[in-house]
């Protein structure tokens, strides 16, 4: 959890602000819910290891020394000392507000929403105990153009940005669970896997294969899903026909042959819709959270000769199609998408990516001196009259020597100064000067505004 000096808040309003533009230009509307839920709203909706890093947060008062002396001092649990929890996402909430307010909202519910998430997770490289995500989500169809909306949406996104070298990576949760199957996986133990297949772009496949055997997954069946990884693998690293030749290779002897079929076709479909070549299928693509149904889909960016520096997600989604069921009496399908504000924040700061006017910006455009405590009023009218013109000003707060009225408007990178000293009043003119040229000018103040623009531009 982190503090934003002002550059750092400037830089993060830059790339929220081109968020929202692009998520309303598709059609979705701002939602905005509590910092704190009810702890039975979020448990068992994100997996075992999601559950444990859930913000879980003290009864309080009366309920708390009641809870410590029903549990006894020695034997209390967790779940029996807490009732609220910090927001881990902003996907559950959404469900909890749509089964909520069913009546109230669309029967196509298009929502974005934009605010800070809290993870008792192990803090890294661009992860964080808080941070912000910015979702988009569409409820109420099953149709394929919803992914490829979302999909669009993202990626136009991440243009707008400037960012060049990614990829969108799309799979489905039932072709994982065919692959599984296939490989003689029971079903019982679909979690443990898909949370190890999940950890492939982090850790090595020998790693990954060992944690699942270590966590009670037989040997004969690891074998068989690593031939499987090692085939596809491969087909990736071809590069020729990537999405046909890597569903090719996931051909599951499930319970329903056709199904996989389906889902493959689905896949190449919505693909198609998204048109060009970001979108790859790649069936190891497994998304943490258990409340997925269907596809996912994850944005990564891609190591180059230019940024050697950095691949990994830049955000993530996909549908479920259960959640909201889960809150009320009707099932309604649903699919969204996440971009990690902090991962996009950190690339663009490392690859020099904020345009000049936001990275080098400053709190003002001009500095209005005080030349005396006699003339304080008068410092204040000029600064309301500049402001009136469209120019940010701030002001020194008091008389001081001018060389150090000078130095501070220096330090803090504003690029003019209006000097207000007797002779000026009584002329009714302003000295303004431009610090980083040192042009001096003396006009009167209708004019400073058109002056300090024209220079500007």
């Amino acid at each position: 959890m982190r503090d934003f000096l002002p550059a750092d808040v400037r830089k993060r309003n830059y790339v929220i602000n081109i968020i929202k533009e692009v998520y309303e230009s598709y059609g979705f509307e701002p939602l905005e819910t509590p910092s704190v839920e009810n702890l039975e709203t979020l448990m068992g909706k994100y997996g075992d290891e999601g559950n444990q890093l859930v913000f879980k947060i003290l009864k309080r008062g009366e309920k708390l020394d009641e809870a410590l002396v029903t549990g006894g001092n020695a034997s209390v649990n967790e779940r029996g000392l807490s009732d609220l929890a910090l927001r881990y996402d902003l996907t559950v909430p959404l469900a909890r507000v749509v089964a909520n307010n069913k009546n109230d909202l669309p029967k196509f519910f298009k929502r974005y929403q934009i605010q800070p998430v809290w993870r008792a997770d192990r803090p890294a490289r661009g992860r964080f105990r808080e941070f912000y995500q910015c979702d988009v989500d569409c409820i109420g169809s099953e149709s394929m153009v919803v992914e490829a909306e979302i999909i669009s949406t993202a990626c136009k996104i991440l243009e707008e940005l400037g960012f060049v070298n990614f990829i969108v990576k799309l799979n489905d949760r039932q072709l994982l669970f065919d692959i599984l199957n296939a490989c003689g996986i029971d079903g019982s133990q679909y979690p443990i896997a898909l949370t190890a297949i999940d950890k492939l772009d982090k850790m090595s496949p020998d790693d990954v294969f060992s944690e699942m055997q270590n966590k009670g997954i037989g040997s004969a069946n690891v074998i068989q899903l690593r031939n499987v990884y090692n085939k596809v693998y491969e087909a990736w690293q071809s590069g020729i026909e990537v999405n046909g030749v890597v569903l090719s290779q996931c051909v599951p002897n499930g319970k329903d042959p056709d199904l996989s079929s389906r889902v493959k076709m689905r896949l190449r479909e919505i693909a198609d819709l998204v048109g060009g070549n970001k979108v790859v299928v790649q069936p190891f693509l497994a998304r943490g959270l258990s409340y997925y149904t269907g596809a996912i889909l994850e944005i990564a960016l891609q190591k180059s000769d230019e940024y050697p520096d950095f691949a990994g997600s830049l955000g993530g989604g996909g549908r479920y199609d259960g959640l909201i069921g889960m809150f009320g009496k009707e099932q309604i399908p649903a699919c969204g998408f996440s971009l990690g504000l902090e991962r996009i924040l950190v690339v663009m700061e490392e690859r020099g990516m904020f345009p000049p006017e936001i990275a080098e910006s400053t709190p003002a455009d001009v500095m209005v001196t005080i030349w005396s405590d006699e003339t304080v009023a008068d410092s204040l009218k000029l600064a309301n009259e500049l402001r009136a013109q469209g120019l940010r000003v701030t002001m020194y707060p008091q008389a001081d020597k001018e060389d150090k009225q000078w130095k501070y408007a220096n330090s803090i990178g504003v690029p003019w100064i209006c000097t207000v000293n007797q002779e000026d009043i009584d002329e009714g003119v302003v000295s303004f000067q431009n610090l980083r040229t040192r042009e001096k000018y003396r006009e009167p103040v209708s004019k400073v505004s058109a002056k300090i623009k024209e220079q500007a531009a």
